[in-house]
C-alpha cells in the first residue's frame, strides 16, 4: 500500500488537534472516579454525536458506558477508550511541587483523559476517511468506564457487547513508545473479606467479645505465609478498609480487608483466590467470627496478537520520533528532577535494559524517550487491565506512546501535573494517528483481519473466555 491513506489521516488529526486537546483537557478537569464519569462520558458522547456517530449509552448496568458507531457491515472495528480518574491524586497542572486542588479529590494519574480522547480522535478521522473513500464496514468507539479497580470492560464483554466485533485496537499513555505484545499485564481479582464478631468491653468483659479485627489480622498473616508458596509472578496486596472503629477499649464487631490478587493467567488468580477464601474461613474459625466474601472485580490476562502487533509497529514507525521543542525538553527535565528517589533508581534500571552499556548513560539523561522501545524488552507492564477480557473474545492490538517525562511513575501526582502539557498532547495525537492508520489498513486489507483472527485462535489453543466475574455481580461504586 502507498502512504496516501496515512498522509490523509494524519493530516486530519493535525487539522483537528485543537478540538482533541480541548476535549482531553476538559476531561482532565472533571477527574471523575470509576462508574461516576458522568461529565467525561457526556463530553465524549456529545463530541462524537456532533461528528455524525450514532450513540448507544447506559450499557451492561454501567451508566457511563457507551458505544458510538458509524457505518454498516463487516468488518466491525472497535476502538477502546477510557475516562476514569484515580482517587487522592488531585494536583494543579504544570506544578513541580505537590499542589492539591482545593475541593478536588481525584486526578488523572494514569492518563485516561488522554487514552479516551486519542481513540475518539482516531474514530473521528477514520470516519471522515471512510466517507471520502466510500469504505464499507462498521467503526465503533467504546467508551469504557471504571478501568481502575472495577474492570468495566469485563461487564461489557460478559453482556455480549463485543460479540459481533472482528478486531479491536487500543493504547495507553506511558513514558515510552512501544508496541504492547500482550504478555505484560497480570490477571487480577478484587475481593472484600468482611468479618463479623461480637462487641464487648475490652477490659471489663473481653471474654464476651469476638474480635473481627483479630480475624482480619490473622487472615493477613495467613496470606503472608501463602506468599512463599505461590509463583514468583503472582502478587497479593491488601488494604484494611474497616478496622472496626478507633476505640481500643471496644472489641470490634465488624472489620474488613480488600485484596487485589494478581498472576499472569486468570486461572492462576482463581486458584489463589480460592486458597485465600480458605484462609479467611480459617481466620473466622480461630476467632469465633463469621466471614462474608465478596468478589467485586476481575481482570483477565491479555491474549497477544502478532498480526496486530506488527501492524501497530509499522504505523508507530511513521510517528516516532514525535519531536519536541527545547522548551518542552526543559519542561520534562524539571519533572524528572522531582520524581522520587525510587523512581530515579527505576529510571536508571530502565536505561540499562534499553541502552545496554553503550547507551545507558545517554538514555538515562534524556528528559523524554523519543524513540521506539523494542516490543520484546522487559519494560512496560506489571499492572492489570480489563483490555484482557476483551482480548479473549476479539483480537486486540495495543500500543504505548510517550506522554510524560522519562521516569515519571503512573498513579502519581507528577503524572497528573503533566496531563495537560504539550508533551501529553503530542503523545495523545501520536497514538490517535497510529490507531487511525492501523484501523484504515484493517478496512482496506480485510485479509489482515482474517490473519489476526487466525493468530488469536492459535493463541487461545482451544481455551474459551473464563468469564471470571460472578454471574450475579453488577457494577457498583465501592
Amino acid at each position: 500500500m502507498d502512504n496516501q491513506f496515512r498522509e490523509r489521516l494524519m493530516g486530519l488529526i493535525d487539522e483537528r488537534q485543537q478540538a482533541y486537546t480541548d476535549l482531553s483537557d476538559e476531561i482532565w478537569g472533571y477527574a471523575e472516579p470509576r462508574f461516576q464519569e458522568y461529565e467525561s462520558s457526556k463530553a465524549q458522547q456529545e463530541f462524537l454525536k456532533s461528528r455524525g456517530f450514532s450513540i448507544r449509552a447506559d450499557l451492561a448496568g454501567e451508566e457511563t458506558a457507551f458505544i458510538a458507531e458509524y457505518g454498516t457491515g463487516k468488518p466491525v472495528l472497535a476502538l477502546l477508550g477510557e475516562f476514569d480518574a484515580l482517587s487522592s491524586l488531585q494536583q494543579e497542572a504544570d506544578q513541580t511541587t505537590h499542589c492539591p486542588i482545593e475541593g478536588k479529590s481525584n486526578g488523572h494519574g494514569c492518563g485516561h483523559h488522554l487514552l479516551g480522547t486519542a481513540s475518539v480522535a482516531a474514530a473521528d478521522a477514520l470516519k471522515t476517511y471512510m466517507e471520502e473513500n466510500k469504505i464499507e464496514g462498521t467503526l465503533r468507539y467504546y467508551g469504557c468506564p471504571a478501568e481502575e479497580n472495577a474492570g468495566g470492560k469485563a461487564y461489557l464483554v460478559r453482556d455480549g457487547f463485543f460479540d459481533d466485533c472482528d478486531v479491536a485496537l487500543t493504547w495507553h499513555p506511558y513514558t515510552m513508545n512501544k508496541v504492547m505484545k500482550g504478555g505484560f499485564h497480570l490477571a487480577n481479582f478484587r475481593a472484600f473479606f468482611t468479618f463479623h464478631g461480637i462487641s464487648a468491653h475490652a477490659a471489663g468483659s473481653p471474654e464476651l467479645g469476638r474480635s473481627a479485627l483479630d480475624a482480619v489480622e490473622i487472615m493477613d498473616i495467613g496470606v503472608n505465609y501463602m506468599r512463599e508458596h505461590m509463583i514468583d509472578a503472582a502478587r497479593v496486596h491488601g488494604a484494611i478498609t474497616n478496622p472496626g472503629g478507633i476505640a481500643p477499649n471496644v472489641i470490634p464487631a465488624e472489620a474488613q480487608i480488600l485484596y487485589a490478587i494478581r498472576a499472569p493467567k486468570v486461572t492462576q488468580v482463581k486458584k489463589l483466590y480460592e486458597r485465600m477464601c480458605d484462609i479467611a474461613k480459617g481466620a473466622a474459625l480461630i476467632t469465633g467470627t463469621t466471614v462474608d466474601i465478596r468478589q467485586v472485580a476481575a481482570y483477565s490476562n491479555i491474549i497477544p496478537n502478532e498480526t496486530l502487533a506488527d501492524l501497530i509497529g509499522e504505523n508507530l514507525a511513521h510517528v516516532v520520533p514525535i519531536g519536541y521543542t527545547e522548551e518542552e525538553l526543559a519542561y520534562a527535565k524539571k519533572f524528572q528532577e522531582v520524581i522520587t528517589e525510587l523512581d530515579k533508581d527505576a529510571l536508571r534500571d530502565q536505561a540499562a535494559v534499553l541502552g545496554g552499556k553503550e547507551r545507558k548513560k545517554e538514555i538515562q539523561e534524556m528528559p523524554i524517550w523519543d524513540f521506539i522501545v523494542d516490543a520484546n524488552s522487559s519494560y512496560g507492564g506489571g499492572g492489570s487491565s480489563d483490555v484482557g477480557d476483551v482480548s479473549w473474545v476479539v483480537p486486540v492490538g495495543q500500543v504505548y506512546t510517550n506522554c510524560y517525562a522519562a521516569g515519571t511513575a503512573m498513579h502519581s501526582w507528577q503524572a497528573v501535573a503533566q496531563g495537560k502539557s504539550p508533551i501529553a498532547h503530542k503523545g495523545m495525537l501520536a497514538a490517535a494517528k497510529v490507531l487511525a492508520c492501523a484501523g484504515a489498513q484493517l478496512f482496506l486489507q480485510p485479509e489482515l483481519v482474517e490473519k489476526a483472527k487466525a493468530d488469536w485462535k492459535e493463541e487461545l489453543d482451544g481455551e474459551s473466555y473464563p468469564n471470571p466475574l460472578p454471574k450475579d455481580l453488577k457494577p457498583e461504586i465501592w
